[in-house]
């Protein structure tokens, strides 16, 4: 996993590493050894747990001697304020709450906490209480949220006879690539997606994937390896092992023409694979508002250009205001549209947010882009490949899209990416990349013969 070392050895390192380990931030006492927190939770039991922010004057930190700037150590480092640790100290006590752990927001100049709840105190009465403390800049429950993808098949497609290597840069159209799997990746020829390679690769684009962890030596990644950060814990072997991450990530960045395995949609993007959820032992996949915020808010301090979020949950605040921050600084946004086709939770119910949708499944109406989403082959765990289904995957195929888009114009935001696929949409919602790009240039012919 690569190491964001001038990130993680400002504030993240002081805090949300240490804290996440089970240590609060100064001032805030010391939490229970058992459970060990999961998510800035007991055990990862959100029930009586509460998410409260106080406002955070920031404050600078200097990089650490003989640290080596990465990718993120082009932001100032900032930690939280003597200030806003006394005040939640304060509000603490107040309100009779345990610190269980603590981070700052630079970007939304906050400083949050999750907090327990005492058993058999009502955690609605002191939201409640809160909202009424002029200390308190947001109090909400920690809410709990899933990705919205499955495995469809037990086993990976049958080993194939690589074809003969072609010239790296050959002009790529379906047949050129010399990638044994294309022929099964049904969405991505439909898509036009190796055609769009004549225009697009999405070189350069910052693709953020704020999902489980991602297997980063995967073999079909090569280039493409993804900066990574954890927000969940420190196991690094079981980072590798996540497959929802790993799925995303595959549809997205894989590489073509390299004789293995599949065709990715931005193989030129730079990805960054931001762990915000754990795996259960059914397969599921589940995230809070404790990690999904850290993630939100290295992917903005990071400079991302796209964030894919194939996840869903219940309205959050704290997060909504993430969304919105990134949203106004042009970033493409890209969500997936849960199996009630409702908008009504996070992420989808922020303004700006593109919602995509399964284009095999039932149709919800014209609300979300369509894009495939059933039996979609993509990169597993362990240098293997698979199918999965689910709008997780339906997501990653538009925010892929976005990147390629956005090589070529980098001052697109979500909602003009959003229309320029609608407006070229073979079917009312259903996405393609290659009309898509020849309409956005003049100079962009990727679907004429060669």
């Amino acid at each position: 996993m690569t190491d964001l070392r001038g990130w993680l050895l400002g504030a993240w390192l002081g805090t949300v590493l240490a804290l996440q380990a089970g240590c609060a931030a100064p001032g805030m006492g010391t939490p229970p050894a058992s459970p060990p927190l999961t998510g800035g939770a007991p055990a990862g039991d959100g029930s009586q747990v509460i998410v409260v922010a106080v406002n955070n004057p920031l404050e600078g930190l200097p990089t650490s001697a003989g640290s080596t700037p990465g990718l993120y150590a082009r932001k100032p480092q900032y930690a939280t304020g003597a200030r806003a640790e006394q005040l939640m100290a304060e509000v603490a006590q107040a309100h009779g709450l345990q610190p269980l752990a603590a981070w700052p927001i630079r970007v939304l100049g906050l400083h949050c906490a999750t907090l327990r709840v005492p058993d058999g105190v009502s955690r609605e009465a002191v939201l409640a209480a809160l909202a009424q403390d002029p200390r308190v800049a947001l109090a909400q429950p920690l809410q709990q949220f899933e990705t919205l993808a499955q495995a469809s098949s037990p086993a990976e497609p049958a080993p194939a006879t690589p074809a003969p290597a072609i010239p790296r840069h050959a002009p790529p159209t379906a047949s050129s690539y010399n990638d044994p799997y294309l022929p099964l990746q049904r969405g991505v020829l439909a898509l036009g997606v190796p055609q769009a390679h004549r225009c697009s690769r999405g070189d350069g684009v910052r693709v953020a994937v704020i999902d489980t962890g991602v297997d980063t030596a995967h073999q079909d990644l090569g280039s493409a390896t993804p900066e990574a950060a954890n927000f969940v814990d420190h196991d690094s072997v079981q980072f590798r092992r996540d497959r929802h991450g790993t799925e995303v990530a595959g549809l997205i960045a894989a590489q073509p023409g390299n004789g293995i395995g599949i065709v990715g949609i931005a193989p030129g993007a730079r990805l960054t694979a931001l762990k915000a959820c754990w795996e259960l032992p059914d397969g599921r996949a589940t995230c809070n508002s404790f990690t999904l915020s850290q993630a939100l808010a290295a992917a903005l301090d990071g400079g991302a250009q796209v964030i894919n979020l194939s996840l869903g949950g219940p309205p959050d605040g704290l997060l909504a205001r993430l969304l919105r921050q990134a949203i106004a600084r042009g970033v493409v946004v890209v969500g997936a549209l849960p199996p009630a086709g409702t908008r009504a939770g996070f992420p989808l119910n922020v303004p700006g947010v593109i919602a995509v949708q399964d284009a095999t499944a039932d149709p919800f109406g014209t609300a979300a882009l369509a894009a495939p989403g059933r039996e979609v082959l993509t990169l597993t765990p362990g240098g293997r490949y698979d199918f999965a289904s689910g709008t997780s995957m339906a997501a990653a195929h538009v925010s892929g899209i976005a990147a390629l888009l956005l090589q070529r114009q980098p001052q697109l935001d979500g909602p003009h990416i959003e229309k320029l696929l609608r407006e070229q949409a073979p079917s009312a919602t259903e996405v393609n990349a290659c009309r898509v790009l020849e309409a956005q240039s003049s100079t962009c012919h990727c679907s004429m013969p060669r």
